[in-house]
């Protein structure tokens, strides 16, 4: 490890050194104010090319109001400066030449907001996380820490948000029920599931991610925590172009044996945009390769009959995945009225694990009284397939505008599981029989779905939406179970675990929603959104069948008051709803070993969020949010229950009454010098908990929170670099207490082939410090848990852009199952 350490701190040495040295170029500084004088402190800067009105260089103004741009190539220029509550303002026209290589601009002086000035089309740098008023949006296209890590690597650097990795869950300020989108169309998987999916998918195809705690009545009303939009890269008038992307990577991780697996890792993937004055044509694909492994380590103390039995249990699954996805699209503008869109896109990904248990059984002398050695092997194929077909109808070019979609999506996967445990005692000698059981779970599931928005401008700008949407899911899981008969070496079919499971369900929506001004200042946005919900859930093997049909009102309303030229106020209320995933209401039986497993639950019911925020933002640029939410029926996946005289442990979904959470979220930016760019985000939350455990009272109080920061690092024209961590304390998790988390990444960036490609070197989590450990404790309940994984590895990613950068990105679709796709069910 001190080798790999000394290698980087010599490689960044070197590299600092030889494209650091730039010819010696000209400086433009000055100083921004307000019309009476004052310095404006965190303005944006921008220096333009006067010819075209293209950025050349992007600077904030520090405390005093002074700015300066370095390293000025020769030609003719202007300065924009920009900050809510002031008009832009631009400088007169200046030249950087050999006679006048330092340039002292006069002070340019801001007056307030009164009219708009006509727009320049300027495109800057954007840190790597940015706080919207209504969202926190993380900038992962450019940025060097999150080349080449996963999806979900980034999303967990993100401020707020949580992965328990144990359970793979994803939680956004203490809360779970998070509903995932990606390019504004829910990806339909369970919590599990999208976790996986996360896991498996490189960053570099990604621009941003939106992170929305109170959505709007346009949105659906699930996720009772709200929803992380993942946006996909896209390319930017007329013309063709691309960006193809090759990463390597490297990992290592201690087996239960105590050596040391190599875990290599590849990517590679290809986007290409082409506009004309009729078609807009585009699509991407993808290859993702990786080796990665997880260690677990279970210790549980199971009291029956007045005795305590102790299990330590520690696990090994080094993993493979294969991912192929795919984005193939085209838009056709049939006047300058009308568009026309279809869209295909998938994927289809193969995730194989051979894995190793070992169990301690003691007795409450803590003497061995069994080794059980269960060898596992586990295979999950999952395949997509989405198509979309669009239209948009432009009215009048000032806003009224019609849009329809329709979807169909299908998902297919087989889940494959063998367990083969050896039973011995503390001398090695077998004491029964081997048990081998195989494991088999077709699963399909088809979503079809069609909406429609209306738009309708209002004078004084304001604007009424409304919209109709209906979808249609079915879902089937076949869950097929085989013991081996060891006399016969034949196969039986296990008709006491194996179920088949079909999930039927319809969901017909409504909403209208006004956008405008109360008064000259006050920004005022009310909705309201109805669903009514119709589900069948039926086990064919057990006879068992679920039926509900309910009707849901959901309110949203927004409020923005400016209080001065600085200062904005925001308040906004939304109620929602967190339906059960697909797979948590089939009542299935998943092992992972005789003695551990996880069940179903068909009668889960919906659980339901009002959530109220009250957001104050300082010269666009210090947000603190703070929150107040109640869920009722709160879902907790992971409830662990125990079969005692069987030494059995295992968890299931179940509803637990309420929980009340309050947050507080605070972001803000420091310039610690003109090469030196500081993102910095803290959350706290404190939650209580107040259910019922096996008919006993269970009550927890609970304060957290998560820090996070990004820095950027300008160390030449060509030559960058980053550092970023996050801390999140103690937490709980349903009824587990985790321990703190935490960890940073570095990496830097070198432009090459004149801008048109860079080389991105990062190392995620150096000294392995990311890592889940947590303790429940509850009446006959009294585990630990701890989990690793492979997140310590090294990356190096070349990224080349080809073509005509100026054409105009596909149009954004939040397409009609933009809602169901959070839900199939989760495998691994």
């Amino acid at each position: 490890m001190k080798r790999t350490f000394l290698f980087l701190t010599l490689l960044m040495t070197s590299l600092t050194a030889t494209f650091g040295q730039v010819l010696t170029r000209g400086t433009v500084s000055g100083l921004v104010a307000t019309s009476a004088g004052k310095p404006l402190e965190f303005t944006t800067m921008m220096l333009l090319k006067a010819t075209d009105s293209t950025m050349a260089k992007g600077s904030i103004s520090d405390a005093a109001g002074k700015f300066a741009f370095e390293n000025v190539g020769a030609g003719r220029y202007m300065v924009v400066a920009q900050q809510i509550g002031y008009r832009k303002t631009y400088s007169a026209p200046f030249v950087v030449d050999e006679a006048h290589p330092a340039i002292e601009l006069p002070a340019l002086a801001m007056p307030d907001e009164s009219k708009n000035l006509s727009e320049v089309n300027v495109v800057a740098k954007k840190p790597f996380i940015e706080q919207q008023v209504d969202r926190t949006v993380v900038n992962v296209e450019n940025s060097i820490v999150a080349s080449g890590n996963t999806a979900l690597e980034v999303l967990e650097k993100a401020p707020g948000v949580t992965i328990d990795r144990q359970n793979d869950q994803i939680q956004l300020k203490g809360k779970s029920g998070v509903i995932v989108y990606i390019d504004g169309k829910q990806t339909y998987l369970s919590q599990q599931e999208v976790s996986n999916l996360l896991k498996n998918t490189t960053s570099d195809n990604i621009a941003t991610i939106e992170i929305i705690t109170n959505p709007g009545s346009k949105y659906d009303a699930a996720g009772n925590s709200g929803i992380i939009n993942i946006k996909m890269k896209k390319n930017k008038n007329f013309g063709t172009n691309g960006t193809f992307t090759l990463g390597t990577g490297y990992g290592w991780f201690n087996n239960l044996s105590g050596g040391r697996d190599d875990l290599p890792k590849f990517n590679t993937s290809l986007n290409l945009n082409h506009r004309d004055s009729k078609v807009n044509l585009f699509g991407n694909y993808s290859y993702v390769n990786r080796e990665s492994a997880q260690s677990n380590e279970i210790n549980r103390v199971i009291p029956f009959n007045g005795t305590k039995t102790y299990f330590e249990q520690k696990s090994y699954r080094p993993n493979h995945f294969v991912g192929h996805s795919y984005k193939a699209g085209l838009d056709y503008f049939i006047s300058q009225k009308s568009t026309v869109g279809v869209l295909v896109n998938g994927f289809s990904n193969n995730w194989e694990s051979d894995g190793l248990n070992n169990t301690l059984i003691l007795d409450e002398n803590r003497q061995v009284v069994s080794r059980p050695t269960t060898q596992t092997y586990f295979k999950n194929p999952l395949t997509n397939w989405t198509g979309n077909l669009n239209y948009k109808y432009d009215f009048d070019g000032k806003g009224r505008e019609w849009t329809a979609d329709a979807d169909y999506v299908r998902y297919t996967g087989t889940n494959l599981s063998n367990l083969s445990t050896t039973y011995l005692n503390n001398e090695n000698v077998v004491t029964q029989p081997r048990q081998d059981v195989r494991n088999t779970m077709p699963s399909t599931i088809n979503i079809m779905a069609f909406k429609t928005d209306y738009v309708h401008p209002l004078k004084n700008g304001a604007k009424l939406e409304a919209g109709l949407k209906s979808s249609f899911v079915n879902a089937d899981n076949n869950t097929i179970f085989d013991t081996l008969q060891q006399e016969s070496r034949q196969w039986l079919f296990d008709a006491s675990r194996s179920n088949h499971f079909k999930y039927d369900e319809n969901i017909n929506a409504a909403y209208v929603n006004f956008a405008g001004k109360l008064g000259k200042k006050l920004k005022v946005q009310a909705g309201l959104r109805a669903e009514h919900t119709r589900s069948v859930g039926n086990s064919i093997t057990l006879s068992q069948r679920v039926e509900r049909s309910y009707l849901n009102v959901f309110p949203t309303l927004f409020l923005s008051q400016p209080l001065d030229s600085t200062n904005v106020l925001n308040l906004s209320f939304s109620r929602r709803i967190d339906r059960p995933d697909y797979q948590n209401l089939n009542p299935f039986v998943y092992y992972l070993d005789p003695y551990t497993y996880q069940q179903g639950n068909p009668f889960l019911r919906p659980q339901y969020t009002n959530s109220i925020e009250l957001t104050h933002v300082y010269k666009d640029a210090f947000t603190t949010t703070l929150g107040f939410s109640r869920t009722t029926d709160f879902i907790n996946r992971e409830t662990p229950r125990q079969i005692p005289e069987r030494n059995i442990t295992y968890v299931t979904p179940e509803n637990l009454g309420y929980m009340d959470n309050i947050n507080l979220n605070v972001s803000f930016p420091v310039m610690v010098a003109k090469w030196w760019r500081m993102q910095n985000n803290v959350s706290g939350y404190y939650q209580h908990y107040q259910t019922f455990y096996s008919g006993v009272p269970y009550e927890v109080k609970l304060l957290a929170y998560n820090l996070y920061t990004s820095n950027n690092f300008t160390l030449s024209k060509t030559l960058s670099a980053e550092l970023s961590g996050w801390y999140n304390s103690a937490s709980q998790y349903g009824f587990y207490q985790a321990q703190p988390m935490g960890g940073f990444t570095v990496g830097v960036q070198k432009k090459v082939l004149d801008g048109k490609g860079s080389l991105k070197l990062n190392i995620n989590d150096p000294f392995w410090l990311n890592q889940f450990r947590g303790r429940a404790v509850v009446q006959d309940i009294n585990f630990y848990v701890g989990s690793r994984w492979e997140s310590r590895r090294i990356m190096l990613n070349f990224t080349y852009r080809f073509g005509n950068q100026n054409v105009k990105a596909a149009r954004q679709r939040s397409s009609a199952t933009s809602a169901e796709q959070g839900r199939v069910g989760g495998n691994n």
